[in-house]
């Protein structure tokens, strides 16, 4: 990665934590995918680096459900409560996977949501979706069928790595969605449910690990059936020689 880029990159982040940013939302869109999707700067990584597996994740949901303080709590064992983000952050850790270790980069689209050009190229990037809302807020969980319906639209694939993620399990007294009309949702969907509660920290490690390993799974899958294709042109290829030799 380029030197100045980074040190760029790193303020933007910086700023935007903070809540001092005045970088256009689009600007650092172009950034991220300048630093995190060029192929050219991923070459330019240290070796260690690029060894390791890479896991994108994206947040999506309604505002005020929780997307930041899950994101912060499973990054830094720290719960913010009044944390109201309006640029996009992202976020990268390593972590031990099952015994390897990989990093994961989280995309925390928290006020995207009115963009829907920058919100499609988010999904686009992603590899895996944790679809969050409110236990205590049915109009949140209304919003989920929206954005799994904008993620299919956009990744042309209904098997994509999806987890549906009810948050703050801690408010039990203040539920509006009741588990099995969640659970009823997601097997609608063909995917998992999970209760989370960023301020107890219950299950915020498990979302993140369960949608990792769908999404290694899913990469198992793809590259098996690319070398699948590869295997056929190749018999083809040898069957077409030898029909010419003869």
């Amino acid at each position: 990665m380029h030197r100045m880029t980074k040190l760029a990159f790193l303020q933007i982040t910086e700023n935007v934590i903070l809540q001092r940013s005045s970088v256009p939302v689009l600007g650092f869109f172009i950034l991220y995918l300048q630093i995190f999707h060029n192929p050219k700067m991923a070459a330019n990584k240290p070796k260690g680096q690029n060894s390791l597996a890479l896991h994108k994740v994206i947040m999506v949901g309604s505002g005020g459900v929780g997307k930041s303080a899950l994101t912060l709590q499973f990054m830094y064992d720290e719960f913010v409560e009044d944390y109201e983000p309006t640029k996009a952050d992202s976020y990268r850790k390593k972590v031990v996977l099952d015994g390897e270790e990989v990093q994961i980069d989280i995309l925390d689209t928290a006020g995207q949501e009115d963009y829907a050009a920058i919100r499609d190229n988010y999904f686009r990037s992603g590899e895996g979706f944790l679809c969050v809302f409110s236990i205590t807020e049915l109009e949140s969980f209304a919003a989920t069928a929206d954005f799994r319906e904008q993620i299919l639209r956009v990744k042309e694939d209904e098997n994509v790595p999806f987890l549906l993620v009810g948050n703050k399990s801690d408010l039990e007294d203040k539920r509006q969605v009741s588990i099995e009309e969640a659970k009823n949702r997601a097997d609608q969907w063909n995917v998992n449910y999970v209760e989370t509660s960023a301020k107890t920290r219950a299950n915020v490690d498990k979302v993140f690990f369960d949608l990792m390993r769908e999404i290694r799974a899913r990469k198992m899958e793809d590259s098996k059936e690319k070398n699948g294709k590869k295997k056929r042109k190749s018999l083809a290829k040898r069957i077409r020689e030898r029909c010419c030799i003869l």
